[in-house]
């Protein structure tokens, strides 16, 4: 197989001739690698990953006008304020060359499955809002939060549209609502404000016969069913070290969605435990040997773990992975 196919059959539940591999590295390792590895796309050519994340494209909202906004206002955005804002123009073409640039690396010169981060909405609002004042908005404002969610939705599914037609295989929507053992705010506020406004987009991803993905960090247990309804094909992380668990994902949930994750920079890659590293990752690619998984960190590797720490975990992925050792 190659490596689009390998990841387009474990989302369609197929089993794979091997497992994929990915890593978010590049923010935080990006200098490191550079230095081990000549670039950060030799390391990801040295271990073979299978698909990429691409981040790029315009602004919702700009950050200068937001800073401007802030200073103009001497404290933060409520969400009347925010309405009276012009969003960025989201069919700035030129803003997608990024874009456009990795998609012809990866896809049309490596033959990796390529996947676009996408703006959500809780998330997507917390840089002009702040996270805190956004979580009390919630309580404070919700009859005002509507319209803004709204032509945020319209925003990201245009933004969407436009990726789907430079060519990603799947739209990424990013939008975390977890926190360590459970949503930061009500599932019937998810209901009320977030699913529908997902909604507008997911559907439309999916009326174009796209994967659609959900990165959400901690633990959204108490909208899994939620997140099915919305129609994603991927998941990621599926936190463990949030008290997401792996085996409640195989028997109940492996026929319905595959997860992106198992490699966990929150509890196991770039503490220095090596012995522990090495029998996760043998724990978790164990589990899903015929399929399920599309290996992956559950978020960026930390600037705290080392090049020979981060050689050490994907020489052994590797060698798990494909049955002999890296060259």
């Amino acid at each position: 197989m190659l490596p689009r196919e390998r990841v387009i059959a474990v989302i369609k539940h197929q089993k794979p001739d091997r497992q994929p591999v990915y890593a978010w590295v590049r923010a935080n390792l990006g200098e490191p690698i550079k230095r081990e590895y000549g670039s950060v796309e030799a390391f990801e050519d040295k271990y073979e990953f299978d698909f990429t994340h691409i981040f790029g494209g315009p602004a919702a909202y700009p950050h200068p006008m937001l800073v401007e906004e802030w200073k103009r206002r001497g404290g933060p955005i409520d969400p009347a304020g925010l309405l009276e804002l012009p969003m960025g123009d989201v069919n700035d073409m030129a803003a997608y060359q990024g874009i456009i640039d990795q998609i012809r690396h990866h896809k049309e010169q490596r033959g990796r499955f390529t996947y676009v981060q996408t703006p959500g909405i809780f998330e997507a609002l917390n840089g002009p809002f702040g996270i805190q004042n956004h979580l009390a908005y919630l309580l404070m404002y919700e009859d005002d939060l509507q319209p803004v969610y709204r032509r945020q939705a319209e925003w990201n599914r245009q933004f969407a549209m436009n990726c789907l037609d430079l060519g990603v295989d799947m739209v990424h929507v990013s939008d975390d609502w977890g926190a360590q053992s459970g949503l930061m705010f009500s599932p019937e506020t998810w209901w009320r404000l977030i699913y529908p406004n997902h909604k507008v987009t997911t559907d439309a991803v999916k009326a174009r016969g796209a994967f659609l993905s959900l990165h959400s960090d901690g633990n959204v247990a108490q909208v899994i069913d939620g997140i099915v309804k919305l129609g994603f094909d991927v998941v990621h992380p599926w936190q463990e070290s949030a008290g997401m668990d792996l085996t409640l994902y195989k028997t109940k949930y492996r026929d319905v969605f595959t997860i992106m994750g198992g490699l966990d920079v929150q509890t196991t890659i770039g503490f220095g435990k090596l012995d522990f590293l090495k029998a996760e990752i043998e724990r978790v690619l164990g589990m899903f040997r015929d399929g399920g998984l599309l290996y992956c960190t559950s978020h960026f590797i930390q600037d705290h773990c080392s090049m020979e720490e981060l050689k050490f975990a994907y020489d052994l992925i590797y060698e798990i992975v494909h049955g002999h050792k890296v060259k």
